[in-house]
């Protein structure tokens, strides 16, 4: 597989929401090239089986493979939770996903070690977050809470509405009754909340983005495996980033011109059941 460092690197996720780790990308290493993949005809992958999960990300992998990527980047928790350990094992390239990046930055920043975990449900069940944390450190309480209805509200552009803020009150209300001090935004949609969730759990809770902890993981893989990009000229970015989807290419079009510091003129439909 190409070692070349001036390839780029692959990004996928269920739909939407992996966009929010292609946007930290951009921010945080900007002379990469992108491509990103969003099923979009098979979201959400949340209520799906781990063998189905699985399935999925294999397929994708072998789509990214095609497009000669140098690394992979599984910006999905519940695909970095159910299928990476599994697929990482088939392919010779770097890869890695969003829940260790955002597991290990919670650990960091707890000073009482009660940590919040909101995600889908497939996240919350396979219990991975809870898992990695309680390894690091065992003395740790994690709490979780399955929010299934943010994805929706975030894809209807409802980020700060009042509808919204009071389903994440009700969705965290436990959770800081159990004095939590650090919550995980275990969703890669999440982050487009970030302000209103802030709001909801004040300011002695500390909110970790996953979607960040990873871009800066890529980097720090990137510099370990010497395949930093070589430096672009200001003006080259957008036409560097090319995205694909499985479904829904006006959709996924408005939403990525939404979130992302480069609109998208372009994004193909690909069927990726073929592969």
């Amino acid at each position: 597989m190409t070692a070349d460092k001036n390839a780029p690197v692959g990004v996928f996720d269920s739909g939407l929401g992996g966009l929010t780790v292609v946007r930290e990308i951009m921010r945080n290493l900007p002379d990469e090239s992108l491509v990103y993949f969003g099923d979009t005809a098979r979201v959400p992958y949340g209520n799906k089986s781990k063998d189905t999960i699985i399935r999925y990300s294999g397929q994708i992998i072998r789509f990214l493979q095609e497009q000669n990527v140098k690394a992979i980047v599984v910006a999905c928790n519940t695909a970095s939770a159910l299928a990476l350990d599994t697929v990482e094992k088939e392919i010779d390239l770097p890869i890695l996903g969003v829940v260790r990046p955002g597991a290990g930055m919670a650990i960091r920043t707890t000073r009482n070690k009660r940590i919040g975990v909101i995600a889908t449900e497939g996240t919350i069940r396979s219990g991975l977050y809870h898992e990695l944390i309680c390894a690091e450190d065992p003395e740790i309480s994690v709490f979780e809470k399955a929010c299934p209805l943010f994805v929706p509200l975030v894809e209807e552009g409802w980020n700060k509405d009042p509808v919204t803020e009071e389903v994440a009150r009700r969705y965290l209300k436990e959770l800081l009754e159990n004095d939590i001090d650090t919550l995980i935004m275990g969703c890669t949609h999440y982050p487009l909340l970030r302000t209103l969730l802030k709001r909801v759990v004040g300011e002695k809770v500390t909110l970790v983005n996953p979607a960040y902890e990873t871009a800066q993981a890529l980097k720090q893989l990137l510099e370990k495996r010497n395949l930093f990009h070589e430096p672009v000229s200001v003006g080259e970015e957008a036409g560097r980033y090319r995205y694909f989807a499985s479904d829904s290419i006006e959709h996924f079009k408005d939403f990525a011109n939404r979130i992302l510091p480069y609109d998208i003129v372009q994004a193909e439909q690909v069927a990726i059941e073929k592969y």
